[in-house]
């Protein structure tokens, strides 16, 4: 989707205001939906910034400098300018509000307002966590996969930003 999006977003058959529509009506729920329930660091939590910020470079491209004539990027503070509408982690956090009030409202007996209310019993086990049998990171612009073989981990590699 970000090698999709990116040559899409920065066409010049499409006017600004149409790439700001089909952005927002297309790629920008598709990412608030997927950070809904994530638990996400705060090291992640710029991950949704930084890639709102490609998409609205690609849409309003380079703007040339008065003074020098160059072409240069638009600083983030520039784009949000441009944009008018809340940035992306505001958005998320609004919605993970929102999640958790609905949470809240719940019958005692669903599964959600036992975990959100709820306070651990017992104790963790000491000492190194189990091993996993599959795991998934973000690695240099790329989802991979690692699925456990024996004593050894097999790496699968997905594509650009999509699994």
């Amino acid at each position: 989707m970000l090698s999709i999006g990116a040559e899409f977003l920065s066409s010049n058959l499409l006017s600004k205001h149409l790439k700001i529509k089909i952005y927002r009506t297309v790629i920008l729920p598709v990412i608030l939906y997927g950070c809904e329930t994530l638990s996400l660091i705060l090291r992640e939590e710029r991950r949704p910034r930084v890639f709102e910020n490609m998409a609205l470079r690609g849409i309003y491209g380079l703007k040339r400098d008065e003074v020098t004539g160059e072409w240069i990027k638009l600083r983030n503070e520039e784009l949000n300018h441009m944009y008018c509408s809340p940035n992306i982690g505001r958005m998320i956090k609004s919605i993970r509000m929102r999640w958790a009030g609905h949470a809240a409202r719940m019958e005692e007996r669903r599964g959600v307002y036992r975990v959100l209310v709820g306070k651990p019993m017992g104790k963790r086990p000491l000492g190194r966590s189990r091993c996993r049998w599959i795991t998934l990171r973000w690695i240099s612009r790329k989802w991979v996969v690692g699925v456990r073989t024996g004593s050894s981990w097999l790496r699968i590699e997905a594509g650009g930003g999509h699994l």
